[in-house]
């Protein structure tokens, strides 16, 4: 039998198109070569202006969690008073990261499914003085998004400086700096981004680098903003050696959102997971994420109890069928799954996803009425057509 081609849908890294993957295959240059430099250079400049951010990004390599690391350590120091807004598993890793660098942390943990407020950081705000904030965008492990631009406000007017993981939202869920209110922002290149993973991404406002230069000497060296500030400002300068084809690959990524309009992008997110979410709730899978906090870039479905499906034997079948789909976390592993729907997926992926989904399903014994779930995309494909 053929082997159909076996499409990435967990929630990263996600598929990488051919104009990516060719950057990445060019024959690498010296990192001092004059091209490389100014495309280096026009790299942090698009995502400054993008993400519309007065201070500066960092582009280094490194991982979604480097990046979270290198927040905590350029605006606090041991003894700061943190807040934790948890949505999740990947919140609950910012307490961790918070208190391992001796950070004293209060924690304000969500339902999962659901998502701290504004209300809630207020309450706890107007409370106890905080020096720093944390939210995660978007939930991986939940599928939540959180009203990060409602928290940030609240933030601002309290004083302390609030980071923001956009890991599973950068790119494709709306999100802005200065706007926002945001003082760290971190993200990485394989998620929305669409590029293969390697990159830690880091926006900091002028604030936050302020608040850098105010802690002096920190005992971090590779993840230090001072270390990092003169390559970014000028990438002729030396301090790592930088990931030169990852760097053209997000080139070509940030061109393609250019090309898009980072707006359409957002919007296009939006309809998609709509869409996405309809079709897999046909089939009889329910979804973890409240509705009005449900994120446009991932979704976490739950299966129907009354068929008793398991869990790994599932998750084989969808790749069998086509798709590669991620187990849940925490109290929810083995409860349903988890799969991405950012990016640079078009119509025809997104097709294919649904209908390996389908597949599997009907192979697993639940009932359900075949091409339903196709027909819910099609009929919302050719509706955003017109």
């Amino acid at each position: 039998m053929l082997k159909p081609q076996k499409l990435v849908m967990i929630p990263g890294p996600t598929p990488v198109v051919r104009s990516i993957q060719d950057q990445m295959g060019r024959e690498t240059v010296a990192f001092g070569d004059p091209d490389f430099i100014e495309d280096f250079k026009n790299v942090v400049k698009d995502l400054r202006e993008l993400w519309q951010c007065s201070g500066q990004t960092f582009v280094i390599a490194g991982s979604g969690t480097l990046a979270m690391e290198m927040a905590v350590a350029n605006v606090s120091k041991p003894g700061d008073k943190a807040l934790v807004c948890s949505n999740g598993f990947f919140g609950d890793r910012f307490a961790e990261i918070c208190k391992k660098r001796g950070l004293n942390i209060d924690v304000i943990k969500a339902r999962w499914g659901s998502s701290v407020t504004s209300e809630e950081v207020k309450e706890r705000l107007s409370k106890e003085k905080y020096d720093l904030v944390t939210v995660t965008h978007v939930e991986t492990s939940t599928g939540v998004m959180a009203p990060i631009g409602e928290i940030g406000k609240v933030v601002q007017d309290h004083g302390a400086i609030f980071v923001v993981d956009g890991v599973a939202a950068s790119g494709g869920a709306e999100e802005y700096v200065d706007p926002m209110g945001i003082d760290v922002l971190i993200s990485c290149s394989q998620k929305a981004f669409g590029v293969a993973p390697g990159l830690a991404l880091l926006w900091a406002s002028k604030k936050a680098l302020d608040k850098r230069k105010s802690l002096g000497t920190i005992v971090d060296s590779y993840m230090d903003f001072e270390k990092w500030l003169p390559v970014m400002e000028d990438p002729s300068k030396y301090w790592g050696t930088p990931p030169i084809n990852l760097i053209w690959a997000l080139k070509q990524s940030l061109e393609i959102i250019k090309s898009e309009g980072i707006k359409e992008r957002y919007a296009r997110h939006v309809r998609h997971a709509t869409l996405f979410d309809e079709a897999i709730s046909s089939m009889g899978f329910s979804i973890l994420a409240d509705e009005g906090y449900r994120a446009p870039t991932l979704s976490v479905y739950l299966y129907p109890g009354e068929f008793n499906i398991d869990d790994s034997k599932f998750r084989s079948l969808v790749a069998e069928e086509g798709a590669y789909i991620a187990g849940c976390l925490g109290d929810y592993a083995g409860k349903g799954f988890r799969m991405g729907h950012m990016g640079n997926i078009d119509k025809h992926i997104l097709i294919s996803a649904v209908a390996s989904i389908e597949r599997a399903a009907m192979r697993s014994g639940i009932k359900l009425e075949p091409g339903k779930a196709l027909g819910i995309l099609q009929r919302g494909f050719v509706e955003e057509s017109m």
